[in-house]
């Protein structure tokens, strides 16, 4: 059986995956961008990794679209776009897809997926998010720049859908709990307006203690947020959260040792915060440090280091082209930090 698949949200991360799925022999349609879909209709896709893979798909393998008029015929739709964008995704299907129809979403940030049901209650709505990095090189050339596969809530619905999931190579990890994940996966994001904000790739910045750093207080400030909403992040990496965020601090050396997996990354690898602000987009900033400045609110404690980067994207949204080094950086950081804890009753 050919499944029909429509990617909604048709940008690095939505091309790689669906292109994954249209080489493994799915019949797909993407959705999104005239400038990325006439670049994938002239040149086709090759799908690369740092592990070695090479698929290419060529333009005839797949259709492309502007709206998804065919998504009433897709036996699943994945939800790709950024996360200010989900409810208008959502009814832009309204009309069109069908009842029980499985809608996948492959977004930063929680509650994509409520927002999501919302608007399709008669679909099987699945909270999914994608663990690696993905980078856009020209003539239709999508790198998977980091390690990580799928990690999606688990449903019986996805049952049908499996042999074609395996056979795109992409691991898939089938959580009870993706809440949990969900919630893991923003405190690794923090580090996206860090890098962002460096101007470096994401393994030039990583290797740097002071960005690292930077990064640690962003982690600990959301982990002590977290820890008073009894909200327990899953381990994705390898050691728990609370001990990561020490290990970030080390010196470089024995950072390298420890750790040297987290920097087993492509060297042209950026967050996609950092390509959002090259090309003039409006960032999922809100959705990442402003998640844990919401929830530090709804729990009555402050978060000056996540309010601080929210702030300074912010400022890069609107036309500020500064790049950070790394120990600027850190110590706009700390004082915002001191400053909260001087000034405790001005920052709940």
């Amino acid at each position: 059986m050919t499944f029909r698949v429509t990617v909604l949200g048709a940008g690095s991360v939505g091309v790689f995956v669906g292109g994954k799925l249209a080489a493994a022999g799915a019949d797909v349609t993407f959705v999104g961008r005239p400038r990325l879909l006439d670049e994938i209709t002239t040149a086709g896709l090759r799908l690369t990794d740092l592990d070695g893979g090479d698929d290419r798909v060529a333009p005839s393998a797949f259709r492309t679209a502007t709206v998804p008029d065919d998504a009433d015929s897709a036996d699943l739709v994945l939800i790709t776009v950024k996360s200010a964008q989900t409810a208008a995704a959502a009814r832009q299907l309204a009309e069109r897809v069908r009842p029980g129809t499985v809608v996948l979403s492959l977004q930063n940030g929680i509650g994509n997926d409520t927002a999501i049901r919302e608007v399709l209650p008669s679909c099987v709505v699945l909270a999914g998010m994608v663990m690696f990095n993905v980078v856009h090189h020209d003539g239709g050339r999508f790198h998977r720049g980091t390690q990580g596969g799928l990690a999606v809530a688990d449903d019986a619905a996805l049952e049908r859908f499996a042999p074609l999931l395996r056979r795109t190579g992409l691991e898939l990890a089938r959580h009870a709990d993706l809440r949990a994940v969900q919630w893991a996966k923003l405190l690794l994001n923090l580090n996206n307006p860090i890098n962002a904000l460096s101007g470096r790739p994401l393994r030039e910045e990583l290797a740097e203690r002071d960005y690292r750093r930077c990064l640690a207080l962003a982690q600990t400030e959301a982990l002590a947020v977290m820890g008073r909403a009894r909200i327990r992040p899953a381990r994705l990496t390898v050691l728990p959260p609370a001990l990561m965020a020490r290990l970030l601090t080390v010196p470089d050396a024995l950072f390298t040792r420890v750790a040297g997996s987290v920097l087993a990354v492509d060297p042209m690898a950026r967050s996609s915060m950092a390509d959002d602000l090259a090309r003039g987009r409006r960032t999922e900033i809100r959705w990442l440090c402003g998640e844990i400045v919401n929830l530090g609110k709804m729990v009555g404690m402050p978060t000056p280091v996540n309010a601080r980067l929210a702030e300074l994207i912010e400022a890069a949204e609107h036309g500020d082209t500064r790049t950070w080094p790394g120990p600027h950086l850190l110590a706009q950081l700390r004082v915002a930090r001191d400053h909260a804890a001087r000034h405790p009753a001005n920052e709940s």
